[in-house]
């Protein structure tokens, strides 16, 4: 069984990654009850993909985040540094382009996007603020970021229960419907360990984004962060 660890070396990510892509989509609708659906409709909400628009979504996995940015008539890239992931995301939907991408050395020109989205795949690069660089470098002036990721709960009672939930139920859910349940006890680890919402809005506005904030979804169980590129001059 593969596992990556909380240093996040990427070879071992992508290879945790490759062997859970068959059935991820799947283990993660059953170890959210089917909430992450509804979430994925307010990340599109919050994204607002239009006609013609370039979008990079990192992270993409197999592609689901990617769906409704397409169906909105964005022109997507879907990068992840998962070939098993790609191959999958590849068959499922061949509309959308599907490309490599290792967050930390993006293999696109300065100013190509004018949306660069990251969902539930921040938590696992090793070098956040250099990645950060990165995605602030590919997008155009005035160009937007979105960042979806597990975060804090913002009730201490609720907090509780949850970082309960995700190291003891996560694993057990994932047992019965995933190929590698080990891949599912990392990322239990990896969401007590992310910063909480005002941390990583430091984080984003530290890296060089202007208008930063964020909204939280089911009591803080997934934030939304929110920046734009900077315009010179203005």
């Amino acid at each position: 069984m593969n596992r990556a660890h909380l240093d996040k070396q990427a070879s071992e990510v992508a290879s945790m990654f490759d062997a859970v892509a068959d059935r991820y989509d799947l283990t993660n609708d059953a170890m959210t009850f089917g909430i992450s659906r509804l979430w994925r409709i307010e990340i599109t909400k919050a994204v607002d993909p239009h006609p013609g628009e370039r979008i990079l979504d990192l992270a993409a996995g197999t592609g689901a985040s990617s769906v409704p940015y397409a169906r909105a008539g964005a022109e997507v890239t879907a990068g992840d540094i998962s070939t098993g992931m790609l191959e999958v995301g590849r068959r499922k939907h061949p509309e959308i382009d599907f490309v490599y991408a290792d967050a930390l050395d993006l293999p696109f020109d300065d100013a190509s996007f004018d949306v660069v989205t990251i969902t539930y795949g921040f938590r696992n690069v090793q070098e956040p603020q250099a990645a950060l660089a990165e995605m602030l470098r590919v997008l155009k002036p005035g160009g937007r970021l979105l960042v979806a990721e597990f975060s804090t709960p913002t009730l201490a009672p609720f907090a509780r229960f949850y970082k309960g939930y995700i190291m003891r139920a996560l694993p057990a859910v994932a047992r019965a419907v995933s190929s590698n349940p080990e891949a599912y006890v990392y990322l239990a680890e990896s969401i007590r360990a992310w910063p909480d919402q005002d941390a990583l809005a430091h984080l984003i506005r530290d890296a060089g984004f202007d208008q930063v904030r964020y909204r939280n979804l089911t009591g803080g169980i997934v934030a939304l962060h929110h920046a734009l590129k900077p315009v010179p001059g203005a």
